[in-house]
Order: structure tokens, then C-alpha cells, then sequence
């Protein structure tokens, strides 16, 4: 029983190992490359060349988040019609009926949020 997870265990120590390799040579290289670990202008906040004008916590606004949810929702009802449209051939009618009830769906969804204001921005 032991022996079928012994790859898995190897290969997690390989791992495991590596990474520990890794980030301690990347410690070691850059202490021996850097003139000055801490260095004021490396520890600058930098925002496309000057200084940042606001704290970077501020608060966003939840219809921005909403807008992003909708976009995300209706934006990967596209990976369910790539595959019925490559396979419309060989699952005939009833992939069509099961189609258009889906899309009738989302359609129902999509109406109801704009008359509810949702995708407004002001």
C-alpha cells in the first residue's frame, strides 16, 4: 500500500526541497548584489512615476464590484457556447431547446438587472 504513494512522497521532498534551493539562493544573490538593502528609493511608493497622491486602501465602490460580478456571469456563458455550437451536429434538437432555455435565462437575468439599475454608473 505504501509503495503506491512513495512516488507522490518523492516527488512532494523534490519539491519541497527545490523551493527551499531556490529561495535561499535568491536571498544569498541578492545580498551580495544590492549595495544597500534598504534603500529609501526602493522602498518608495511608486505610482507611474510620481509620488501617490491618495492612500492605496481607499475604499471602492460596491457597484463596481457589482458591475464586475455581471461582467464575469454573462461573460462565461461563452464557454457554454463554444462547445453546443462545435457539437450542435450530433446532439440535434434537444441541444437546441436546452440552448435557447439557457440563453432564455440569462436573457430574463440580464433585462431584470438593467431595469433594476445595476449596470449604471454615476
Amino acid at each position: 500500500m505504501l509503495t503506491n504513494y512513495l512516488p507522490i512522497l518523492i516527488f512532494l521532498a523534490l519539491a519541497t526541497a527545490l523551493a527551499l534551493v531556490m529561495m535561499t539562493l535568491g536571498s544569498v544573490i541578492g545580498r551580495f548584489f544590492s549595495r544597500n538593502p534598504k534603500d529609501r528609493e526602493k522602498l518608495a511608493p511608486y505610482e507611474c512615476g510620481f509620488e501617490a497622491f491618495e492612500d492605496s486602501r481607499m475604499k471602492f465602490d460596491v457597484r463596481y464590484y457589482l458591475v464586475c460580478i455581471l461582467f464575469i456571469v454573462f461573460d462565461l456563458e461563452i464557454v457554454f457556447l463554444f462547445p453546443w455550437a462545435v457539437a450542435l451536429g450530433s446532439i440535434g434538437v434537444a441541444g437546441l431547446i436546452a440552448m435557447v432555455v439557457f440563453l432564455g435565462i440569462l436573457t430574463v437575468g440580464f433585462i431584470y438587472e438593467w431595469k433594476k439599475g445595476a449596470l449604471e454608473w454615476d
